[in-house]
């Protein structure tokens, strides 16, 4: 059992992390492992609210490009999450995980409307809540929906889980002499012009004093580490 020093988070997946070493879709052993780690923190007391992007299964701003109207590109992007939520919910439920998806629009019996009030109320029973369907609107990313959905709960901390151990100086996939860089502020992110999160999240996370933690989630463990104070990724947040 960790013993954490953040007490209510909302963690970001990208639907690409689902994919694995897949080319599309939803890799079991990736939504197992991601099972496994939340539920190791959620039963060390910590409050889970979790967001997931659907870019693994469509893109709304992709689907611009082969014909579709944005407004229901963005909607069909909204149901992959959806279907990514779901799919997490059954990983974590088959190892005896407690959780609740919640919707952004009305998805009965799929999922119950969310409300703020709804997800902290559960989250205080001990049940980590996933929230599907981006902000509900055409036009905001699921980062923004983080944010919003971060600020809403009350969350402490923003964790963004990705396959990159934290924010680099250039692309550390493509440029062996990127440099990391542990922490940052949000002025700097801006002045650096850093693609971490859209604009919209990060004034969000900004204007509302929530920190922004990017991390390797893929690593077994690195969530665990992360909310015990293990300073492995990096922390973006005000002065």
């Amino acid at each position: 059992m960790i013993t954490p020093v953040y007490k209510k988070i909302l963690l970001k997946l990208s639907g690409e992390s689902l994919m694995g070493g897949q080319s599309y879709g939803i890799n079991a052993q990736v939504a197992e492992s991601y099972a496994s780690q939340i539920k190791e923190v959620a039963d060390s007391g910590v409050r889970v609210a979790i967001v997931i992007g659907g870019g693994n299964i469509f893109r709304g701003l992709s689907g611009t490009k082969r014909g579709f109207d944005r407004v229901k590109g963005d909607q069909m992007g909204m149901l992959a999450t959806v279907i990514n939520s779901l799919a997490l919910q059954s990983a974590l439920e088959s190892i005896g995980g407690k959780v609740r998806v919640m919707t952004s629009v009305g998805m009965a019996p799929i999922g119950e409307i969310y409300s703020p009030a709804k997800a902290q109320e559960a989250q205080e029973q001990g049940y980590v809540v996933i929230i599907a369907g981006g902000t509900g609107n055409p036009f905001f990313t699921t980062d923004t929906a983080s944010a919003l959905r971060g600020v809403e709960t009350g969350a402490e901390l923003l964790l963004k889980g990705t396959r990159v151990d934290g924010i680099y100086t250039a692309d550390p996939e493509k440029d062996p002499s990127a440099i990391k860089l542990p922490e940052l502020t949000f002025d700097e992110v801006y002045s650096r012009g850093l693609k971490i999160m859209d604009l919209t999240a990060f004034t969000l996370c900004k204007e509302n004093n929530l920190p922004i933690y990017v991390f390797d989630m893929d690593t077994e463990g690195n969530l665990a580490k992360v909310l015990s104070g293990h300073h492995i990724g990096t922390i973006v947040k005000n002065n």
